[in-house]
């Protein structure tokens, strides 16, 4: 079962946190921010030796100062009103993390709403494609996180569990 909670994505004790990142993978705001934040400044030092990240792909590093051991970063898309591939985007942020967890061997991982803040990509159409991804593959896992940051976003995610 997938497990929606309310909070700071950098507190949650799993193998993996999915950072909602942008494609130089420097740190940013939000949740971007607060894990770059967290993690401590090694988190950007080491993100100053990689060649950045393209939208819809994902890049592994280590977690540094987090309480998760890895952080996962995922490009999503910038809402352009949906016509410019943005559903297959944010599709590929979700598979392509989840693939790189499996073959990782990490068995708990927790999501942000990837592109859903200042990206401006719609809540509800995000959520579905969000939980679709994680529900293919639950069973792989002991535990899938959707983490909101507002009680808001956890009831679209709520609403749209109800409606699968």
């Amino acid at each position: 079962m997938i497990e929606i909670h309310v909070g700071d994505i950098t507190q949650f004790a799993v193998d993996v946190i999915v950072n909602a990142a942008n494609e130089s993978l420097l740190g940013g705001g939000g949740v971007d921010g607060a894990i770059h934040a967290a993690a401590g400044p090694e988190l950007l030092e080491y993100c100053r030796t990689l060649d950045g990240c393209k939208t819809g792909a994902v890049v592994l590093t280590p977690g540094f100062n987090l309480i998760a051991r890895h952080i996962i970063h995922a490009v999503g898309p910038i809402w352009r009103g949906g016509s410019g591939g943005e559903p297959d985007l944010l599709t590929s942020c979700y598979r392509s993390a989840l693939e790189l967890a499996r073959a990782n061997s990490f068995r708990s991982i927790a999501f942000p709403c990837i592109s859903t803040g200042i990206y401006g990509y719609p809540k509800w159409l995000a959520a579905k494609i969000a939980l679709s991804e994680m529900q293919a593959v639950e069973k792989e896992f002991e535990r899938i996180i959707a983490c909101c940051f507002t009680e808001s976003d956890a009831e679209v995610y709520r609403q749209r569990v109800a409606h699968t």
